[in-house]
């Protein structure tokens, strides 16, 4: 679970047809975002989450057409308001690693992340499959330049890919929070941050 990219500003669900429409979306998602932060969303029905963030089970209908699309919805929305790191002069395990600690921060919504992940494996052309297709693809590209920046400038050792790099540092970072979900003892920072040493310039 990163947040590196800026996240798409499509909408998922419906915006409504007026300003009063837009307004009224916006309110649910960050209702329905407070109370997954707090609580996660597993196993909750949409009538359920209705019923837990005030609105009615129609309401919820009129902006999303499913559970599946709310819960990609209230995702994208907290990584939306998420500072953008566009030329940030931070090395990117630095970069990930402190994403991984503000998302240990509100377990709630690494419990929402890893229940979208299953969902989007489950069946392709569905609201998660096709948003996290789509994240994970951006990330990696994002995430491979910076690397390829940095080992252009002697920073990185320069016997592995780059795109090899992305990709395992993406793997370890949502492994290690899945791992931190089972077992809270264990060491986000300090295990992402080996990275650094892994990544090292050789000589």
């Amino acid at each position: 679970m990163t947040s590196e990219e800026n996240p798409s500003q499509r909408v998922i669900g419906h915006a409504g047809s007026y300003e009063k429409g837009v307004a009224r979306r916006q309110e649910i998602l960050e209702r329905a975002a407070q109370v997954f932060r707090e609580r996660g969303a597993d196993g909750t029905s949409l009538r359920r989450i209705a019923a837990m963030i005030g609105v009615s089970h129609a309401a919820l209908l009129h902006y999303f057409d499913s559970r599946e699309q709310l819960l990609v919805a209230v995702y994208e929305h907290e990584e939306s308001q998420r500072p953008h790191r566009e030329g940030d002069s931070s090395s990117t395990v630095d970069v990930l690693v402190e994403a991984a600690m503000l998302n240990a921060g509100v377990p709630g919504m690494v419990e929402l992340y890893t229940t979208l992940v299953a969902s989007a494996l489950a069946a392709e052309g569905t609201p998660s499959n096709e948003f996290f297709s789509a994240r994970f693809a951006r990330i990696r590209e994002e995430l491979t330049r910076r690397f390829t920046e940095e080992q252009a400038a002697g920073r990185l050792r320069d016997d592995v890919e780059p795109a090899d790099m992305a990709a395992l540092l993406i793997a370890a970072s949502d492994g290690l929070q899945i791992q931190w979900l089972l077992e809270p003892s264990v060491e986000l920072e300090r295990t992402l941050g080996t990275f650094a040493v892994l990544f090292a310039p050789t000589s």
